[in-house]
């Protein structure tokens, strides 16, 4: 049966409307998105069907694009429509922090890091660049690497600080296998980068790694 043929009070897009998207199942938001099904299979039926291939929202949004291009019920165009909206979710993330203090929102910051870096399958080391009031001036990945890390130059990380005259800094890489835990280096790198900004007045305010979880803050910790 189609989803139009549905009672109102069970189709996904009049819950929504109803009772808010929060209220929605993983397959019936992804239902929305499809819009359609195939022949003798519903939206709702093909959402199911590729979140269970795929082992839920995280693993089938991050497949390779040719790859979801040949899903049923999916398809270039679809496709596309898929990752603007996931660019426009990231997009909003990045001015809520632009219109308020960053720093003093740390899980606004953790999940727009975590938007921006935790599917990467290589470390990715990133800055968000903060002028006096903490708000943010820019988001820049400066260094990229392999599956188990990467080089970074604070003298670098001081000059696009100069460069954008920010006042503040904070730094985020990601761990490709998922776990968030800082290494001895992620460490040693802290202080490194700590050390070099101070020389030229810029504050290291916290340094985020991203895994699988919510993003380990070192400041938190007592590491920075």
């Amino acid at each position: 049966m189609a989803i139009k043929d549905w009672p109102e009070g069970e189709r996904p897009r009049e819950k929504l409307l109803r009772r808010g998207p929060g209220a929605l199942s993983d397959a019936e938001l992804l239902a929305i998105f499809l819009r359609t099904g195939t022949p003798g299979r519903s939206a709702l039926d093909l959402a199911r069907d590729l979140l269970a291939r795929y082992g839920g929202l995280r693993r089938l949004l991050g497949a390779p694009a040719g790859e979801l291009c040949r899903a049923p019920g999916l398809g270039p165009a679809k496709y596309a429509h898929l990752q603007a909206a996931l660019e426009m979710a990231r997009r909003h993330l990045g001015e809520r922090l632009q219109r308020g203090e960053a720093f003093q929102d740390p899980a606004g910051v953790a999940r727009y890091l975590s938007a921006q870096l935790r599917d990467r399958d290589r470390e990715v080391v990133a800055c968000l660049f903060l002028d006096h009031r903490h708000r943010l001036l820019a988001y820049e990945e400066l260094f990229q690497g392999t599956l188990d890390g990467a080089e970074v130059h604070p003298r670098e990380v001081a000059r696009r600080a100069l460069a954008l005259n920010a006042a503040a800094v904070i730094l985020a890489h990601n761990h490709p296998s998922g776990v968030a835990e800082p290494s001895a280096a992620d460490r040693a790198l802290t202080r490194r980068l700590r050390d070099a900004l101070a020389l030229v007045g810029v504050r290291l305010l916290d340094h985020f790694v991203v895994g699988d979880g919510p993003p380990v803050s070192l400041a938190e910790r007592g590491l920075l």
